[in-house]
């Protein structure tokens, strides 16, 4: 196999560290998990995940909302609601976050013995 030059290595980096920024951190695949399984109002989001906070909660919407991974609709009525729904372009993903649970679990039984 033949060693990369720097600016070689970078850019063939440079998609892996884009998708870690999109999808990482403790929070963004798990909220993207809860809409697809059908939570799509705020609270019943923050609900199905343990320890999320309000304010990390509303900042990751709006962050995966910039990228095209859900959509935000407010609903005119008393009360306002507001719901989110999973793009066609955050479908995308779920062979990645497949690929990334598959690993995990290998992981888990190599390490862990579990």
């Amino acid at each position: 196999m033949k060693k990369l030059e720097h600016h070689e290595c970078k850019s063939a980096l440079l998609p892996v560290r884009d998708t870690l920024d999109i999808i990482g951190g403790k929070w963004k695949i798990l909220i993207l998990i809860s809409i697809w399984e059908g939570n799509k109002h705020f609270r019943e989001i923050e609900r199905s995940i343990p320890k999320l906070s309000t304010k990390v909660l509303s900042s990751e919407l709006k962050d995966m909302e910039a990228n095209q991974l859900i959509t935000r609709t407010v609903i005119n009525g008393f009360p306002v609601r507001t719901e989110y729904e999973a793009t066609a372009y955050s479908e995308t993903l779920k062979s990645v976050i497949a690929e990334l649970h598959s690993w995990g679990v290998n992981h888990r039984k190599k390490i862990l013995g579990q």
